[in-house]
This record gives C-alpha cells, structure tokens and sequence, in this order.
C-alpha cells in the first residue's frame, strides 16, 4: 500500500498527496473491509512507535494527548513503555494482536515534513504497511496515512533506515485518513444491533423505499 515513488529533481512537497488515484482506491477499499470485517465488542489496539529520544522528550505527553484525541473512541493505545516495560522488546509477540500503527519519526528540524525512522521502526512499519492501516504522526500535521507519504530507504544496507516524506498540501479531511479512522473504530454491541435491525426490516419488506 505504501507510495514507492522516489524524488526526482521536478518533484515537489506541494501536493496534498503522494499516492495516485488508484492506490488511494485500493487503501480506502482495503480500510472499509476491515471496517466491515471487525466483530461487534472485538478490542481495536493502536501501537504508537516511538523511539527513547522520542519518548522521553519533554513534549511526549502532549503528543500522546494529540495522537489519542485524533483516534476513534475506545482505541487501545500501546506503546514500548506499557508493552515492553518490564519484558524484553519482541515485536513478533504481539505484531498479530495489532489493528494498527502510529510512526512519530525525528523530525528533521522544526516545522519539516520529514521524518526519519530507524531500523527497528522500519521494520514495524513493514509488517503492517500491506495489511493494517500505518500512519504518520507529523507534529505540525496531525495523523497522515504512510500511503499518502513518499518515502525513500537509507544506508548503511545492514540496517537500513527509511524517510517518509507528508505532502506539502496535506488535508485532514481527506478520504485516506477518514478510511483508516473507520478502519479503526471499535464496533459496539449496539452498533450491531442496528445493523441487524436494519436487515430483517429490509428482509419483512425489500421492496420498500430507502429512509430519507
């Protein structure tokens, strides 16, 4: 899902994304599957990866604050710090259990929209780019789909990291992030209820007129 296109000398940030038409077709697709895939009363859990810089800046509270409040309600949020705190760091234990990813990359100086991510976020990010939503945690931006990002892979080869790149035009309205916001809301027991409501009256009269 993630946008493989490299920079190139006529390339600008100024768009509001990197992804083409199809692509971003694909996501929101993709995103509204699992929407309608998710079990009423399943837990929807979030790992925000972050790394130690990160987490121990003095504005990390005020991030978390931001990232939370820009989530559907009743998001499980995880971190290293709730998750690995007293174990060791093993990202394979609990890469399944996930339903997504938030990337808070070191921003390349205040107020870029570049962000750079070490190897071991990198590979978070590979494991679910291709099946789970992954967005970017940009500080001036808010949340940005990795699909909407360019990103560029950086030496050394043995470890490499990765670049992601938020478009200069970035909209928080915009149909890629409203798709991986409902991709990541919890399905209440109500929710069902009246989905199933819905149903059986359409079944007692299908050929009734939709409500207006």
């Amino acid at each position: 899902m993630m946008s493989t296109m490299h920079a190139t000398p006529t390339d600008s940030l100024d768009v509001e994304t990197f992804a083409n038409p199809v692509q971003q077709r694909r996501f929101a697709t993709a995103m509204e599957r699992i929407a309608a895939d998710r079990a009423a009363g399943n837990p929807v859990r979030i790992f925000i990866s972050a790394g130690p810089r990160t987490m121990n800046s003095p504005k990390w509270d005020s991030w978390l604050t931001q990232i939370t409040e820009a989530l559907p309600d009743g998001v499980e949020i995880l971190h290293y710090r709730n998750v690995f705190n007293e174990r060791p760091y093993d990202w394979g234990s609990i890469v399944e259990d996930l339903d997504g990813l938030i990337i808070v990359g070191k921003q390349k100086r205040p107020g870029s929209r570049v962000y750079l991510l070490g190897p071991i976020a990198r590979l978070e990010l590979r494991s679910l780019i291709a099946r789970k939503p992954v967005l970017l945690y940009g500080h001036n931006l808010g949340l940005v789909p990795v699909i909407d990002c360019k990103s560029q892979v950086l030496a050394p080869e043995e470890a490499p990291r990765l670049k992601l790149i938020a478009p200069k035009r970035w909209k928080t309205n915009s149909e890629t992030l409203s798709a991986a916001l409902t991709a990541l809301s919890p399905k209440s027991s109500a929710a069902l209820e009246e989905d199933q409501l819905d149903v059986a009256a359409h079944l007692a009269h299908p050929f009734a007129a939709p409500p207006r």
